[in-house]
């Protein structure tokens, strides 16, 4: 298996904030019901079993591969490394981001969560 960087939430660059051009790109391969019930902002959503049929939709910039707690954005980051992509597994997942005070939105109306 491909060696893949773990990278903290306390580590990730928030300068320009993830979705902004030149900015963090967190792409979160959780299923579409995990996503709905909340995710970071800005995030490309991009389901584990979909990454190899949708690698146009993932923008240039630093790339942060995140889950729900870190097992399928490993996979997903070593997939990606290697195939060419520079990407780091987000360790601890959206669980960390959470624990981490960092903002959570969701597609629900409800309040968000991590599932």
């Amino acid at each position: 298996m491909t060696e893949v960087p773990q990278v903290a939430v306390t580590d990730l660059p928030t300068d320009p904030p993830p979705g902004r051009p030149g900015g963090v790109v967190l792409l979160d391969v959780r299923e579409d019901d995990e996503w709905a019930a909340g995710h970071a902002p800005g995030a490309v959503h991009i389901p584990l079993g979909e990454v190899t049929s949708r690698l146009d939709e993932i923008p240039e910039g630093d790339l942060y591969v995140v889950c729900r707690s870190g097992g399928r954005s490993q996979q997903a980051a070593a997939w990606l490394s290697r195939n060419g992509y520079d990407a780091s597994n987000v360790a601890g997942g959206m669980h960390a981001w959470v624990d981490a005070g960092r903002p959570l939105v969701a597609e629900t109306g409800d309040e968000p969560t991590v599932r």
